[in-house]
Order: structure tokens, then C-alpha cells, then sequence
């Protein structure tokens, strides 16, 4: 018969153990009660500059889940739309950020928001497809140009004091071009097809949408043109004038250097 020395040994043995361990889970579990929004705070920030943003979203989330009406909570969700475009989660930059806007109409960062929101749509590529055939943008439907010069367009007339007005200023300038280019493009397939009134609608939209951008002056000649078609003269008339105070130097210029 086997003594039963040793087997009362290893249950005390086991029991001692278990005892320990749940210990140690009591401890956590207090220690993990006892973390306040400020703690959490500096752990997320700490992870949100040395560039680990996947971390320092798992605590921004848990920080703002367990103390959401806290000032760390509220800086929190504006840390977040930030590491969330920087972890290339742009989806959920854009929600964090229209939520932050939709529920801090008048904090003072609300133009951060509005600027991420635009860096979002404005960094949206073209996929591999379009790369490897060199596609050209301007005829590809500019969905999120559209948002992004939406977004920009916020932080610079209503917030020109920003220090993000002036870089949402610049790339506005190039969506500007870039969806004037498109609308010429839609108005020149109407035109080519005789669709004259469609044409001169699409070209006189990115006329008044997009004034100073490069594309404009086609779209004034697709104007007159199409206007010529359909015996509009007054209106053919007028857009001449337009063109002729925007571009009649140019034009005088180019026909004086021309050989003859």
C-alpha cells in the first residue's frame, strides 16, 4: 500500500498554490480598478509618440469606453483620429473625426478634425490596376477629391487662423485643378456626341465651381462652341466677352510669335 505521506503533501502543495494564484488575480483585478483616466492617458501617449499606434489605440478605446466624460476621455478621441490615420485605418479616422466634430462643434481643436478628415480623402490612391496602366486621374470620377476639398475648404474660411490653413489652402489648389480637369473632360464627351446643352452645362458648373484653374479656359471655349451649335448667340456672345478679358492677351501674344 502506498503511503499516504506524499499525496497529503501535494494536495497542501496544490492548495497553497491556488491560493497564490487567486491572489495574484484579486491583485490585478484591484490594481486594474484603481488606474485612473490620467494613468491611462500617459500610457497611451507614451505609445502614441514612439509611433506604436495600434497600442496606443487599445488604450485611447479603453480609456474612453471606461471614462467617457472625463478631459482625458475628450482628448483622447482626438488622439485617436490621428492614430487612426496614422495606423492606416482611414475608415475609422474619418469617424472618429466626424463624431469628434458632430459632438465638439466649438472645441478649439474641431479644425484638427476637419483637416485629418480631408488628409484621408486626400490621400486615397489610385490602386495598383490604375498605376501599372498610368491611368489618367482626371477622367476617373473624383468622389473623394470632392470630400477632401470639402474638408479643406471648412478649415480655411472658417477657421483661417489655423495652423492648418495654410497647407489645407495648398492642397486645395491642386484638387481645384484636378476636378476642374474632370468636369472639362465630362463636358468635352458631351460635346463630342452633340449632347451642345449637357456640354455647356458641365462646362459653365466648373467655370463657376473652379474659377482660376488651369482647365477653365477650355471650358470656356467648349461654352462658346456649344452655344454656337445651338444658335444661342447672346449667351456665345457673352461667354466670348469672358474669355477675351481672361485670355485675349495670351491669344494676341501667341499669334504676334507666330511664324508667318
Amino acid at each position: 500500500m502506498l503511503s499516504p505521506g506524499p499525496v497529503r503533501g501535494s494536495v497542501v502543495a496544490l492548495c497553497v498554490a491556488l491560493v497564490a494564484l487567486g491572489g495574484c488575480r484579486t491583485h490585478r483585478a484591484s490594481d486594474e480598478k484603481k488606474i485612473t483616466p490620467e494613468v491611462l492617458y500617459k500610457r497611451a501617449r507614451h505609445d502614441l509618440d514612439a509611433n506604436d499606434f495600434n497600442a496606443a489605440i487599445k488604450i485611447y478605446e479603453q480609456l474612453t469606453a471606461r471614462f467617457p466624460f472625463t478631459d482625458e476621455a475628450r482628448q483622447s478621441r482626438l488622439d485617436l483620429i490621428y492614430a487612426y490615420y496614422r495606423a492606416g485605418e482611414g475608415e475609422s479616422a474619418t469617424d472618429a473625426a466626424e463624431t469628434f466634430i458632430r459632438e465638439n462643434p466649438t472645441h478649439p481643436r474641431v479644425d484638427y478634425a476637419y483637416y485629418i478628415e480631408g488628409l484621408v480623402d486626400f490621400e486615397r490612391t489610385p490602386n495598383l490596376i490604375e498605376h501599372l496602366f498610368r491611368a489618367d486621374l482626371t477622367q476617373r470620377p473624383p468622389s473623394t477629391a470632392r470630400k477632401a476639398f470639402a474638408a479643406f475648404r471648412k478649415v480655411v474660411e472658417q477657421y483661417p487662423k489655423s495652423e492648418y490653413a495654410h497647407d489645407s489652402l495648398q492642397r486645395m489648389v491642386y484638387l481645384r485643378n484636378r476636378l476642374a480637369s474632370y468636369e472639362v473632360h465630362v463636358a468635352r464627351y458631351y460635346f463630342k456626341r452633340g449632347a451642345y446643352v449637357a456640354a455647356a452645362q458641365r462646362a459653365k458648373g466648373a467655370i463657376e465651381q473652379y474659377d482660376g484653374a488651369p482647365a477653365v479656359r477650355e471650358a470656356l471655349e467648349i461654352m462658346i462652341e456649344s452655344y454656337d451649335r445651338l444658335n444661342l448667340q447672346p449667351l456665345a456672345a457673352e461667354a466670348r466677352q469672358v474669355y477675351e478679358l481672361n485670355y485675349g492677351a495670351d491669344v494676341r501674344r501667341a499669334t504676334a510669335r507666330a511664324p508667318r
